[in-house]
């Protein structure tokens, strides 16, 4: 039996009344280009060329789609410009990725932000530029739909009165942050954590916030704010303290040849979100995370590279028949068999789409 390109993670859950809505996010959409293959970084005053490309919604737009690939009902409010590049995002999201885009809004007259993406060693290097959108700059409803969880982009030294909000109305609040350019680092910041239930920063981010040197002490420390919290380790894995049940986890990073980590965070919680929101054991739900973060990083691109159940089912098989990984740390993933389907197309498989100019007819 073939492996259906979206299954249901929640089917077992869903009751009369549930919220319509599983997941709902805002930020900023941004068309993404990327350039891969890159031998080393550009060098002032010569042309370098790239062995690939890929063009497709970035910001906000990586987890919502991740999100969206796993199976979970997301809906997105963000503002799209009305050119050709608001265009194409929109249909990307709405279209192909079945996002709810109802809270969404088109602006007249105001062109897309752009981010151009650089891989390569391991890394990537980004030149971004776009501006405000015009009133209403914040296209976040004040109150924002019911829903079973919500993803929140925390904004040190700034309140979003819609996180407190949804909070109070039962949602289940999953937030990360981004680089304090201010420099503080200072935990109290963060006051939105509050009304979180769980918190995602990468190693770097969380010692900064803590004080600490070491990635799991401040895991530690994070869980004192927050019920749970779970620090991304890069090659290394994960590492999550649940403090509300005095438990922790930790997994290891799998071995893949690694292309392009753009959005490779966004895909994590998304992975993540979806056990939790499932009902897995914690171990359960920071494998799965990785295994999917593992997985985008093999695709150019961050909602292209995005990884659904068929990825997940391909990766699995192969992984099972042959020995291109750690037999011990395979055995972690061994929960998979109980939510696949047997059957699954062969593994690599390749969706990222080349460019924004080919049109289906």
């Amino acid at each position: 039996m073939a492996v259906p390109s979206t299954l249901d993670p929640l089917a077992a859950l869903r009751a009369p009344g549930d919220p319509a809505t599983d997941v709902y996010l805002t930020g900023t959409v941004f068309l993404d280009i990327i350039f891969t293959g890159l031998d080393s970084a550009p060098v002032r005053g010569t042309e370098s060329w790239a062995r690939g490309m890929g063009s497709g919604p970035g910001g906000i737009a990586n987890m919502a789609t991740a999100l969206a690939r796993l199976g979970l009902r997301t809906s997105l409010a963000a503002a799209f410009g009305d050119d050709m590049y608001g265009d194409h995002c929109w249909e990307c999201l709405e279209r192909d990725e079945g996002i709810d885009l109802a809270l969404s809004r088109r602006v007249p007259g105001w062109h897309s932000p752009v981010t151009v993406s650089m891989a390569y060693e391991g890394e990537r290097t980004m030149v971004s530029h776009g501006h405000e959108a015009p009133p209403p700059e914040e296209p976040a409803p004040q109150v924002p739909p019911s829903a079973r969880a919500c993803v929140a982009s925390l904004t040190p030294g700034t309140r979003q009165e819609w996180i407190a909000t949804a909070a109070r109305r039962g949602s289940r609040v999953f937030a990360d942050v981004g680089w304090d350019e201010s420099g503080r680092w200072d935990p109290d910041d963060l006051a939105d954590l509050a009304h979180c239930d769980a918190f995602l920063p990468n190693a770097a981010e969380a010692m900064r916030y803590t004080r600490t040197d070491c990635p799991r002490r401040a895991a530690a420390k994070l869980a004192e704010r927050v019920p749970l919290a779970v620090v991304t380790l890069g090659a290394e894995g994960a590492y999550a303290v649940d403090s509300a049940r005095g438990e922790t986890a930790t997994v290891p990073a799998l071995t893949v040849d690694a292309l392009d980590p753009t959005g490779a965070g966004d895909v994590f919680v998304a992975g993540f979100l979806t056990g939790t929101l499932a009902g897995w054991p914690l171990a359960d739900r920071l494998a799965f995370a990785s295994l999917t973060a593992a997985l985008s990083v093999q695709e150019f691109g961050g909602s292209l590279s995005a990884p659904g159940w068929v990825e997940v089912a391909a990766w699995w098989q192969h992984a099972k028949a042959y020995d291109d990984q750690d037999r011990e740390a395979l055995r972690r993933y061994a929960f998979l068999d109980r939510l696949l389907p047997a059957g699954a197309r062969p593994w690599p498989l390749r969706r990222a789409v080349p460019t924004i100019g080919f049109r289906r007819a």
